[in-house]
């Protein structure tokens, strides 16, 4: 594998990063781009080169285009904060979707083998789970809209360029080294982190949405193989137990206790727009990938806190909102 070369976007974010060292270790040439306002240096493997920038700026995108000349692209980087999206549309358009397409132009301008995009199961919005890859997606916030609007890109430059593709569909994928300081995603670090710091535990609503949560690991050899077949296919990937919020809220209470942390949870009004039930069929990648998520939570979630413990305390993200009508009143 050590001629293949390989390119990461958001390879500082926590798919990015778990990929980027499993490729390494795998004998292939990896680089990676970040810009680093979601991502950390820290979560950075050895092994690879890494490029600082922004991919809304096409020219420094087409410039890291030539100096790479990558033989397979995974796109990764992204905003994935959905209850947020509405009220940031042109941040969320602009680096979600246009950022995606100077990508998929450089990738069509160098002849890229493939591009693999992680999608969102964001692009079913209220379906009826488990969604399966056969539903006609119908999302219900700008960033479901802005990931869908990827696939269509991507559909288009297959059939007029030849850029072959695979769409995957993550979801829920938990981990060391996702943020844990983003106060509008991520809701295992956001309540880790609110532990950590004496905070209470916020749901939203009732907390019977049910939500199923994968650990990093079991997605890697399944990336890996769709470099190589499966053009112009979509693939769900997730573990297929889920929970409540309550349920989740619990365990956490659970844990954190194991290291003398004591955290209350608290009920907050139910946020517009977020699905109750959301969770996937994955039936498509067991069979055709050899898929098999065996995620234990309680473990995965221990190992996330044991390692939040030991990291500096940030800075919580705060986004300039650009909408503030109907804003909750927990984020102002």
């Amino acid at each position: 594998m050590k001629n293949i070369k390989v390119l990461i976007t958001g390879v500082a974010g926590l798919i990015g990063s778990h990929m980027a060292e499993y490729l390494v270790s795998k004998g292939y040439k990896v680089s990676g781009i970040d810009n680093l306002s979601g991502g950390y240096i820290d979560n950075l493997p050895s092994g690879i080169s890494f490029f600082q920038g922004d991919l809304g700026d096409k020219d420094w995108v087409a410039n890291t285009f030539n100096l790479i000349k990558p033989d397979y692209v995974y796109h990764f980087a992204a905003y994935a904060a959905e209850g947020l999206s509405p009220f940031i549309r042109n941040f969320n358009y602009s680096n979600n979707l246009l950022a995606s397409a100077n990508v998929i132009n450089e990738c069509i301008k160098h002849d890229v083998k493939k591009i693999i995009f992680t999608s969102s199961m964001a692009v079913y919005g209220e379906g009826k789970p488990p969604f399966k890859e056969t539903d006609i997606p119908h999302p219900i916030d700008p960033y479901g809209i802005s990931k869908y609007a990827v696939e269509l890109d991507l559909e288009c430059a297959k059939e007029q360029f030849g850029l072959d593709y695979t769409i995957v569909r993550p979801h829920n994928v938990i981990g060391i080294r996702q943020n844990i300081w983003d106060k509008y995603r991520n809701v295992i670090g956001i309540w880790i982190r609110r532990v950590l710091r004496g905070e209470s535990i916020c749901i939203f609503g009732d907390g019977f949405q049910e939500r199923a949560f994968s650990d990093i690991e079991f997605c890697l050899e399944p990336l890996e193989k769709l470099m190589f077949d499966y053009g112009g296919e979509v693939f769900n990937l997730g573990c297929p137990k889920q929970h409540s919020l309550n349920e989740i809220a619990e365990i956490i209470v659970k844990i954190a206790s194991e290291f003398g942390f004591k955290s209350e949870i608290e009920h907050l009004p139910q946020r517009h727009g977020e699905a109750k039930y959301a969770y996937c069929d994955h039936s498509k990648a067991e069979k055709v990938l050899g898929f098999k998520d065996e995620t234990d939570f309680e473990k995965t979630v221990r190992e996330m806190f044991v390692w939040a413990m030991k990291q500096e305390d940030r800075e919580v993200k705060q986004m300039p909102y650009e909408i503030e009508k109907g804003m909750y009143n927990y984020w102002k």
